[in-house]
């Protein structure tokens, strides 16, 4: 076990670093990390499910963070872009899809998995795309976050639905009609139970843990919560991400949100990047070197109806021209759901093993276009815009810092004279470059930095300050 964590390691760290100096992303890099040491290329890991399968605690811990940003008020008020807007992207993509594939010969059966498992996206690939390029807060951002929780809302009646098209279970109709309406009403019992959980239960558990004031201990109730949720849902054989997203949701209201989010975070990128390795290890190459142009082909093509219709629900839903572009590439990949779905499918005898092996391969393109997309995205904003390639933050000063002052507009600057002339040190951050260059011509002791990153305010040794001044004036980025 020891030397396959070597390997992984070894190979994340070089293939991420390439591929982040070429300014194609992480995600693209840890895909080529698990195809270079999958079974197609070197061959170092074998088991791919099991790893598969280990590493989707990466996307259980992404949507239990993104659960604990969305507040239940906070989710009515999305119920139009959720319900409405992902429904429409669905419904249309999976007909669409569906209809193609059984025009070139599918079953009705395979048709309609093939067309709902291809209309979902990544939601693990795009919210980490989306924050590495911080445009979550943005309109484009908000209206992907929607439609891919509608998307992974979705794939629960998804995979409760598969295993009824096999032709092996219409002689027992009656006795799996039963059998769906007990899992039914379990899983909405499961779900009540842990709404009056996590009002009743969790929040004076955390509270219990926080007069510890140990901080390995509040990180292990955090992964508790969320592995516990986790394997909760998972043994009702409903998604485990979605369980840790309502454990996110349950949480979003209380006064441990902040630090619950501290404590996770780590994780959730080392498990999110050996996720996407997984995904690249599960690539079957030889179907690519078999039929190349039949491969690249339909992840093209699937890329292009996706952006097509996402464009199209963007500007109905008034966005700009650059913010629907920006929607329709940030979702236009396939899912990680969608490996899901094709496994069940294969096992009840809906789908033929060949077919699974054709569309797994496919989706994964399909990843691979998206940070190649946001690239040629950037370069045409950056041309249109008429500004160059957005240069790295400034190193940060090693020197005491008693005061760090987050934003250094006019609130900020007022702040810093008066600490100045107390002869007291700082250290001003600001996430725009040009207004950095423009104070520092007038003698501002300023660093072109986002206070908003955890490791950048650990670099500005933030844990030693005195004092932290917020003068952003974005309010969600304040937050």
């Amino acid at each position: 076990m020891l030397p396959l964590l070597v390997v992984f390691l070894a190979a994340a760290v070089v293939a991420v670093t390439v591929f982040r100096r070429l300014g194609l992303g992480t995600v693209l890099g840890y895909l080529a990390a698990g195809v270079l040491v999958g079974p197609s290329v070197l061959g170092f890991a074998k088991d791919v499910e099991a790893t598969l399968h280990f590493a989707e605690l990466g996307v259980v811990l992404l949507l239990f963070l993104i659960g604990l940003e969305l507040q239940p008020s906070r989710l009515w008020k999305m119920r139009g872009a959720v319900f409405g807007v992902g429904t429409v992207q669905v419904v249309a993509t999976g007909a669409i899809v569906g209809g193609l594939a059984f025009a070139f010969g599918a079953t009705p059966a395979e048709a309609g998995i093939v067309g709902a498992a291809l209309a979902l996206s990544s939601t693990a690939f795009a919210m980490q795309t989306l924050a590495e390029k911080n445009e979550l807060t943005r309109p484009h951002g908000r209206a992907a976050f929607g439609i891919l929780l509608f998307q992974d809302v979705a794939t629960i009646p998804l995979l409760a639905v598969v295993p009824l098209l096999s032709d092996a279970v219409t002689d027992g109709a009656a006795d799996e009609s039963t059998d769906v309406w007990l899992q039914t009403g379990l899983v909405t019992g499961v779900i009540v139970g842990l709404v009056l959980a996590g009002r009743f239960l969790l929040r004076p558990l955390l509270r219990f843990v926080a007069q510890a004031r140990s901080h390995e201990l509040s990180t292990a109730s955090t992964l508790l919560v969320v592995c516990g949720t986790a394997l909760l849902m998972e043994h009702i054989e409903i998604s485990m991400a979605l369980g840790a997203f309502l454990a996110g949701v349950l949480l979003a209201d209380s006064e441990f949100r902040h630090e619950l989010e501290a404590n996770i975070e780590p994780f959730k990128g080392l498990l999110l990047g050996l996720f996407f390795m997984a995904v690249g290890m599960s690539a079957d190459l030889s179907v690519l070197f078999a039929s190349p142009l039949v491969v690249l082909a339909l992840a093209l093509g699937l890329v292009a109806l996706k952006i097509a219709i996402l464009y199209g629900i963007g500007r109905w839903q008034k966005l700009t021209n650059r913010e629907s572009a920006s929607l329709a590439i940030a979702i236009s990949q396939g899912g990680e759901f969608a490996f899901v779905i094709f496994g069940v499918a294969v096992d009840s005898t809906v789908m033929r093993p060949e077919v699974r092996d054709l569309l797994v391969l496919m989706v994964t393109l399909s990843m691979v276009t998206t940070p190649l997309l946001f690239v040629a995205r950037d370069a045409i904003c950056r041309r249109l815009d008429g500004s160059g390639p957005q240069r790295d933050f400034d190193p940060m000063p090693d020197r005491e810092t008693r005061v760090i002052i987050a934003g250094f507009g006019r609130f900020g600057q007022i702040i810093g004279r008066i600490l100045r002339t107390k002869r007291i040190p700082f250290t001003a951050l600001d996430a725009n470059a040009e207004h950095i260059d423009f104070l520092r011509r007038f003698g501002n002791e300023t660093y072109y930095g986002d206070a908003s990153r955890v490791d950048l305010l650990r670099t500005a040794k933030a844990d030693e300050a005195e004092v932290l001044v917020l003068a952003v004036d974005e309010f969600e980025t304040s937050m």
